[in-house]
């Protein structure tokens, strides 16, 4: 297979606009980690303590997420510059352990979107268990 400076170039989209989405995840749950902060001092409630430690899972998760796709988009500069110094084999596996790295990343993304799934299914639970007012 032949790699040309181009190829390692074509993640850079993907990569970017992939961290910006982990950077909004973040965030947002930024936000409600705080929110939940202010709720449990007010009253708390197992299931506040609860869901904090559930948010703190899925940042750290959203964490590893962002430090992957950061590595992986490293390497694929790295990989460019030891293309154009003429090292092929050495640029071809570091572009393949960036393809590795944005795997894992992609892979910790699946696992924080099943977490927040279940989260918010036991939300529903507890309105759809509440009796009726």
């Amino acid at each position: 297979m032949e790699l040309t400076l181009s190829t390692p170039a074509l993640l850079f989209p993907a990569v970017s606009l992939l961290l910006l989405a982990y950077t909004n995840r973040f965030l947002a749950l930024a936000a409600l980690i705080r929110e939940l902060q202010a709720q449990y001092r007010e009253n708390p409630e197992p299931v506040i303590k609860g869901q904090i430690d559930n948010l703190r899972r899925r940042v750290n998760l959203i964490r590893s997420m962002q430090e992957a796709g950061v590595a992986s988009l490293f390497l694929c500069v790295f990989c460019m510059f030891l293309l154009f110094a003429g090292f092929i084999l050495p640029g071809k596996l570091v572009f393949a352990v960036s393809l590795v790295l944005l795997m894992v990343s992609l892979g910790l993304s699946v696992k924080e979107i099943h977490i927040s799934v279940r989260a918010l299914n036991l939300q529903l639970q507890d309105i759809e268990d509440a009796p009726e007012r």
